[in-house]
């Protein structure tokens, strides 16, 4: 069944403020939330219009004060227009501040690059003390709303805007634990967000026909970073493929690379992204996520390539 992971998180969130009073929802005009939510969240909502530096300055003051504001705006903006109040009057304090970020990724296609988030993660991954969470699905989106209760400083959660599918049923999401979707031999495939985690699994799927057997892990925490389980997973694997909606830089791929290169023996690492470059097609985030091949044959052909070029430097050499 398909869900949009920011309509879940909304729905989620309305019985919570009934029962924490502590709770209170900041907007940024985001459309999110109707009359009707609205109205469901009494006080404890409030809507500040377009004004995402403002609504970041307000969440961190009402926190100092003992509060937990949800804010509601969009990652492009979040990630640029607000990030100076983030760091400076969120992180800095370490208050706990749940930013809830819609349209991630490519999620904000047909506005063009203004309003579409690929640096989102490398950004606010580097801020001391932030805690960064991409959903893979409306379940999960559920979940990490709930755990934000354990959260102590300030959260980043990347929603997105339409509905996206549900994965196959997996063991429970964990803030800050990596998702063991599938286990496997020879390689390790590492995603977050839905698309590319289906994409990872829809290729494993192809890859074992193959004779190569995949571990598929939702990296869905970026910070703190679950570096145990992925060394443990790539200890045995000849390779490791990240696939993110998001520029190749500093993003997840970033956040493996740097795990596995502390390592006594690190396992190569391939990246795959968005190319260095902004988005020059209008279309909805299916169609761009196709069109920029984020795609499960695109990493069965890099797995393929990649350990098929290994075979032959050994038989070479």
């Amino acid at each position: 069944m398909s869900r949009a992971t920011r309509e879940a998180y909304r729905d989620t969130l309305l019985p919570m403020l009934q029962r924490h009073p502590e709770l209170i929802c900041l907007d940024s005009d985001t459309g999110l939330f109707g009359a009707d939510h609205a109205a469901a969240a009494g006080e404890q909502y409030v809507n500040l219009g377009i004004a995402e530096h403002n609504l970041m300055g307000m969440a961190a003051g009402l926190a100092a004060c003992g509060r937990i504001p949800f804010v509601n705006t969009m990652a492009a903006f979040a990630a640029s227009r607000a990030l100076e109040a983030i760091k400076i009057d969120i992180a800095y304090n370490r208050l706990p501040v749940r930013i809830m970020a819609t349209h991630g990724g490519l999620a904000a296609g047909h506005l063009g690059p203004t309003h579409q988030a690929l640096e989102d993660l490398a950004v606010l991954r580097v801020l001391p003390g932030m805690t960064v969470v991409v959903p893979a699905d409306a379940a999960a989106t559920e979940a990490f709303v709930a755990q934000s209760a354990d959260v102590s400083g300030p959260l980043y959660v990347r929603l997105g805007r339409k509905p996206t599918p549900a994965l196959p049923e997996a063991p429970p999401p964990v803030i800050g634990k990596a998702q063991t979707l599938r286990q496997g031999g020879d390689v390790v495939l590492a995603a977050c967000g839905p698309y590319p985690v289906l994409a990872c699994l829809a290729a494993a799927d192809v890859l074992a026909g193959h004779g190569i057997e995949a571990t598929v892990l939702n990296l869905h925490t970026l910070r703190p970073f679950d570096t145990e389980t992925l060394t443990a997973a790539a200890r045995p694997a000849r390779l490791v493929v990240t696939v993110e909606e998001h520029w190749r830089s500093g993003g997840l791929g970033g956040a493996v690379a740097e795990a596995l290169a502390e390592q006594t023996s690190p396992t190569r690492v391939l990246r795959l992204g968005m190319p260095d470059r902004f988005v020059d097609t209008v279309g909805n985030q299916e169609h761009l996520v196709t069109h920029y091949d984020l795609t499960a044959e695109r990493v069965v052909r890099t797995v393929r390539t990649a350990l098929d070029t290994a075979a032959l430097s050994a038989t070479i050499r």
